[in-house]
């Protein structure tokens, strides 16, 4: 099953290889998130700072994709459910 808001989605690669905000203040992270909309990369809700959720807080881009080696899921903010990663994404992912 997947979301309207993937629909509109283009590849984008991601802009850096760690938590964009947590390598700025030099803090750890648990699992990294990829946002599908901008490609920007922040820590998951387990990490201190929970930088993706803020991420879309703040931007209210929907999709978000684990931005970890291996895992191909994503999650969508705006309707609360999970999905398959988007074909299309999966070279930007590691």
């Amino acid at each position: 099953m997947t979301c309207p808001h993937v629909t509109a989605l283009k590849p984008v690669p991601a802009r850096t290889l760690g938590c964009e905000e947590c390598l700025k203040i030099g803090s750890s992270w648990v699992h990294l998130r990829l946002c599908l909309t901008c490609g920007h990369v922040g820590c998951c809700d387990s990490s201190p700072n929970r930088h993706a959720t803020k991420h879309y807080a703040h931007t209210t881009h929907p999709v978000m994709t684990s931005f970890e080696p291996g895992e191909r899921w994503a999650w969508c903010y705006i309707d609360q459910m999970d999905m398959e990663v988007p074909k299309l994404v999966t070279p930007y992912l590691q």
